[in-house]
């Protein structure tokens, strides 16, 4: 739940393995991401819906009741690391098939939790934020403002040289790491924020959860610019209602530019490695069903 370039979409490349499949050039969603191969998505795919090991239910890719994946290792999708924490707080009513949030907790188990509401964790109000659109919310860069003024957010100190230069080669795990194609990565700037909390929930239910108070003290920000792309757009709502994922993906992507002042080279594209994936095939659905 929350928000896509609005200049444009953003699409995927993925070279075409057979071009004679498509009668016309295919406008492939999620373009110039940086994600891992889905090789082992296609072939798990061909195997079909497995039962989870943990509970027994038919799923296919990641079991989202038992958060846990099916029919792939943990070793064959990819592992990102988080620059912060997130605590994604979801509706008690909220489909777990339908949610996106299961996407964020398998590829970065150890920066992700989940919480089924009422049950909220104590937050510090001076470094925690709230993504979630509407009335007190503000833009990501009148939020950076406010953690840096409200912390004295001072920059980091330069990196040894020898660190520079072992770090040529870009580590999408490693926001310091050298800018591409030779471009001098800025210099990193500490920032106070420490946990980032987004709401899983159909949009007509999150009313109880954003007004409750262990959060309706929390800072807010909205990502204004972004339009979603997620195949189940709730009608009547605005196109910057992003989905859960495409918020957390969004948020980080905008923290490591404004807050960290870093170049962003793609570190946390593969928080869309499912979403990508899943996107593909419902549209690829609903253009062989005519309903493009």
């Amino acid at each position: 739940m929350s928000c896509l370039d609005q200049d444009k979409p953003l699409y995927l490349k993925q070279p075409s393995s057979d071009s004679s499949i498509t009668h016309k050039p295919a406008v492939q969603p999620l373009h110039g991401l940086k994600l891992a191969s889905h090789a082992v998505l296609e072939k798990a795919q061909q195997c079909g819906r497995l039962k989870c090991a943990k509970c027994g239910r038919s799923r296919m890719f990641f079991c989202y009741t038992c958060y846990s994946l099916v029919g792939v290792s943990q070793q064959e999708i990819p592992s990102i690391k988080l620059p912060v924490k997130i605590d994604i707080i979801k509706h008690p009513n909220e489909t777990d098939g339908k949610s996106t949030a299961i996407h964020a907790k398998i590829l970065a188990p150890d920066d992700v939790n989940i919480y089924t509401y009422p049950c909220i964790p104590d937050f510090e109000t001076d470094q925690v934020v709230l993504v979630f659109p509407g009335p007190g919310s503000v833009p990501m860069q009148d939020l950076v403002q406010h953690l840096r003024d409200s912390l004295d957010c001072e920059p980091s100190p330069k990196r040894p040289k020898t660190e520079e230069t072992q770090g040529a080669t870009h580590d999408a795990h490693d926001p310091g790491s050298a800018a591409p194609n030779g471009a001098k990565a800025s210099e990193p700037r500490a920032c106070p924020l420490k946990r980032v909390v987004v709401i899983d929930s159909t949009w007509n239910q999150t009313n109880k959860i954003v007004t409750d108070e262990r959060l309706r003290d929390l800072p807010r920000v909205e990502l204004k610019t972004r339009k979603t792309c997620f195949w189940r757009h709730q009608k009547g709502k605005p196109e910057s209602y992003l989905a859960t994922i495409e918020a957390i993906y969004f948020f980080l992507k905008d923290y490591h530019e404004q807050c960290l002042a870093q170049e962003y080279s793609g570190e946390y594209d593969n928080l869309l490695f499912f979403y990508a994936y899943l996107h593909t095939l419902v549209n690829s659905a609903k253009t062989a069903a005519g309903r493009d």
